[in-house]
């Protein structure tokens, strides 16, 4: 009888057990982007900037000497290139887990919209460009929401 007590108590007994972390959203999106993008996201730095006429996404390799990163950015970044020209924005849709603002009008918008590659010492960019105002704001809304989106400080307007 001792022992069935003895048994009741622990099963019973209250559980000094942490709780679960609280959900990561942006280390779940860090992971996406990981998968997504092909290379680490620790390891190199997004910049999404705006300009007059569109804006600029920009990734670079932290450490000069990273050659593996550094290559593997100016790949991603000629694929988005070729995507995003030809309306295909699924990589950040899958990265965030949503449609980023200002996709459906850069989709429809598509062919006034033109996106160029450049390399950077430590990776590229991928420059879009555009003479079309509805363009334009649809741009600068998909870049503010990567620049809340990935924490980069970069200026909002």
């Amino acid at each position: 009888m001792l022992l069935f007590a003895a048994l009741w108590l622990v099963l019973n007994a209250p559980q000094n057990n942490p709780p679960p972390p609280a959900h990561d959203m942006h280390s779940g999106m860090d992971e996406r982007g990981e998968k997504g993008m092909g290379f680490s996201q620790t390891t190199t730095t997004h910049h999404f900037l705006l300009s007059p006429t569109g804006g600029a996404i920009q990734v670079e390799a932290n450490d000069p000497n990273d050659k593996n990163s550094r290559d593997s950015v100016r790949m991603h970044l000629h694929h988005i290139q070729h995507a995003f020209q030809s309306g295909d924005f699924n990589i950040p849709m899958f990265v965030h887990d949503t449609v980023p603002p200002g996709v459906s009008v850069m989709k429809d918008h598509a062919k006034n919209i033109h996106y160029f590659t450049e390399e950077t010492a430590n990776g590229g960019k991928v420059l879009i460009q555009t003479n079309d105002q509805a363009a334009i704001d649809a741009i600068h809304s998909f870049l503010r929401f990567q620049i809340t989106e990935h924490k980069t400080g970069d200026p909002l307007k």
